[in-house]
């Protein structure tokens, strides 16, 4: 592979090990697939090292609309009526493009292209050609190479890449830059230099670690949090940044690339504003704003002439969890916790003995030691954490609810599945790709071709309601409560918002917890979900028949209801004659005796679905992620 040549600076910052591994990969004949969240420079890296070597780049947005005939190529519809189907008639595709031309295909966002797109490569990465039908087969030009970029933190609208396209490809992971590479980038994109950069790339930096941050600001955060700060102040007339600037400033640029965790109720503006807070406490002097245009001095640092800027002071160890609750948080906990009996500190020390590490004083929830308790033994740390949420220390039961929306919900993430259905492709006379032969077949004669004799392919789904029921009857304490929760968690994570699940919990009454279609913060669900003690009889069918009136709302073709329960009614008559109107009933039986193991697995072959016991708070992921995945398997057929 050729080099750079001498003197040549490069636009690549850092990065030097994964620059060698894909410069070798492509020298040696490897396809390379890059892995990294947005901001790495997966694109920069690519199109630098194509540079060097003289070779072309065919580039392909991967997205879900992307079909087979889009990314080979087709024929021309008026050259075929006119020619046949003879090789002129056709028009190339990126992906013959790249072939015939020995060029790198670069493919974006990997994991959003269906699978039956992806399919078509499986025999270009092995035999480096693809034979097309009617145009022949089409070998690989000396130097073709597939080098596709995907993040694997977005999981929206993304979706597994095979183990057969996996097992053909190498893989390159980047990660973040490290600090002085981050500001040495801002530096270079945005010509200043001084403590406003360091500002900018310590916040930004700091988004990424933020404990109710799934997903945090790459270093184009920082770029745009220097521009916009400079900018305001010079709008406004300052000479050091003020705090009503930086807030402003900080809102504008990173607000929008923050996603926050699953469960947490927050918005990223509360994020940054105590991130504000921690790095830049009321005391610290105000940063300088410099206009440094002279650039980095030879090391990448600073030259403004006043030699290494100040840095501000590292994030303080804050603790979101000290902190009092605000007057309405106090009616709702005063409310919630009226009903139910809480338990007391030295009952909590009796039943588990990691208690006291958790929350070694009054008011305090330690975050780290219940990790290392969660690590130890998820069964015991969960049910400890379910009964937090009833403890008499209110400081407490207030930490111990915001904590179990998160770790319920991360202990439900692996559920996550596409809430509309399978798409496959499929003919049709609306929108799509001009389908040749059968618009052929069916023509009449006379040119133009009328409307409905035109027959396209697209992408077709078949939507699908979900209901979850969930056993609020005497059989639900201690670790089913968990289990229940994570159960709650994983079903609003695979139905996603556009079409948010329904929610029951039932004992001789149902509650609706989430209508259908409709969306609450998935942090007060899983909050409520934990406050649940099973108390009354269990009114099985009252629950069944209340699921089919709320997928009744659902416009969809498949309605199919989750029931977590151990399906031993004691009122309300006979479950399977209340079964009308759900398309599917799958049962997930907690801690199941012998007879409920039975009930259940009886229930579910009568709604034509599932049974599946859970003995352990680890089985709820895998097992929401089974019947989905049978779900999906059934629409497919």
């Amino acid at each position: 592979m050729a080099a750079a040549s001498p003197g040549q600076p490069s636009p690549i910052v850092g990065l030097r090990r994964e620059r060698e591994v894909l410069a070798v990969a492509l020298e040696t004949g490897r396809h390379v697939v890059i892995e990294g969240p947005p901001g790495t420079g997966k694109s920069t890296l690519l199109r630098d090292i194509a540079r060097q070597v003289g070779r072309a780049v065919v580039f392909v947005e991967g997205n879900a609309e992307l079909t087979p005939a889009r990314l080979i190529g087709q024929y021309d519809p008026s050259q075929v009526l006119a020619e046949g189907y003879v090789p002129a008639s056709f028009s190339d595709g990126p992906l013959l493009r790249a072939m015939r031309a020995g060029a790198l295909l670069y493919v974006e966002e990997f994991n959003r292209i269906p699978e039956e797109t992806l399919n078509v490569l499986i025999t270009v990465l092995t035999e480096s050609e693809i034979t097309v039908p009617r145009l022949g087969a089409v070998r690989a030009g000396e130097g073709f190479r597939l080098v596709a970029a995907m993040n694997p933190f977005d999981a929206i609208g993304t979706a597994r890449v095979s183990q057969a396209i996996a097992d053909r490809i190498c893989r390159v992971v980047l990660g973040y830059q490290d600090a002085p590479a981050e500001r040495q980038i801002t530096r270079m994109a945005t010509g200043t230099n001084g403590q406003v950069v360091d500002f900018a790339v310590t916040l930004t930096r700091a988004t990424r670690q933020h404990r109710d941050v799934h997903m945090g600001s790459s270093v184009r955060g920082s770029i745009d949090l220097v521009l916009l700060l400079t900018g305001l102040a010079r709008l406004r007339g300052e000479t050091s940044l003020a705090r009503p600037t930086a807030r402003d400033a900080a809102y504008a640029a990173l607000s929008g690339r923050i996603r926050i965790a699953d469960g947490c109720d927050r918005t990223p503006e509360s994020v940054l504003d105590e991130l504000l807070a921690e790095l830049w406490p009321a005391d610290t002097p105000q940063p300088q704003l410099t206009d440094g245009r002279g650039g980095a001095g030879d090391d990448g640092a600073p030259s403004d002439g006043q030699g290494k800027a100040d840095r501000l002071p590292p994030p303080a160890a804050g603790d979101f969890f000290q902190r009092p609750l605000s007057a309405p948080a106090r009616r709702r906990d005063r409310a919630r916790s009226s009903a139910v009996r809480t338990v007391s500190r030295a009952e909590l020390a009796a039943m588990y003995p990691s208690f006291t590490a958790v929350s070694p004083t009054l008011g305090q929830l330690d975050e780290e030691a219940f990790t290392r308790a969660l690590a130890a033994g998820p069964e015991d740390a969960a049910t400890l954490l379910a009964d937090l949420s009833h403890a008499t220390d209110r400081e407490l039961r207030a930490a111990a609810h915001r904590l179990a929306a998160r770790v319920f919900f991360r202990l439900g993430r692996a559920a996550r599945q596409p809430s509309t259905g399978v798409q496959r492709l499929g003919a049709g006379t609306a929108d799509g790709d001009l389908d040749l032969e059968r618009t052929i077949d069916r023509w009449s004669g006379p040119w133009p071709p009328a409307a409905d004799e035109l027959v396209t392919r697209g992408w077709q789904a078949r939507r699908r309601a979900v209901c979850l029921l969930i056993d609020a009857s005497g059989s639900m304490s201690g670790l089913a409560v968990a289990i229940a929760a994570v159960a709650g968690a994983s079903a609003v994570l695979a139905a996603g918002r556009r079409l948010s699940p329904a929610i029951l919990v039932f004992s001789q009454d149902i509650t609706v917890l989430q209508a259908q279609g409709t969306h609450r913060p998935p942090g007060e669900l899983v909050t409520e979900l934990v406050q649940l003690r099973g108390h009354g009889v269990t009114n099985l069918a009252g629950a069944l028949r209340a699921a089919s009136a709320q997928l009744a709302t659902a416009p969809a073709e498949e309605r199919v209801a989750l029931l977590l329960s151990d399906c031993l009614p004691t009122t309300g008559g006979d479950p399977a004659q209340a079964l009308g109107g759900i398309s599917r009933l799958h049962v997930l039986c907690p801690l199941p005796s012998a007879e409920s193991e039975l009930a259940a697995a009886t229930l579910a072959r009568r709604g034509n679905g599932m049974s599946l016991p859970l003995r352990r708070l680890a089985d709820v992921a895998p097992a929401l992620t089974r019947l989905l995945s049978a779900e999906t398997q059934s629409l497919a057929s």
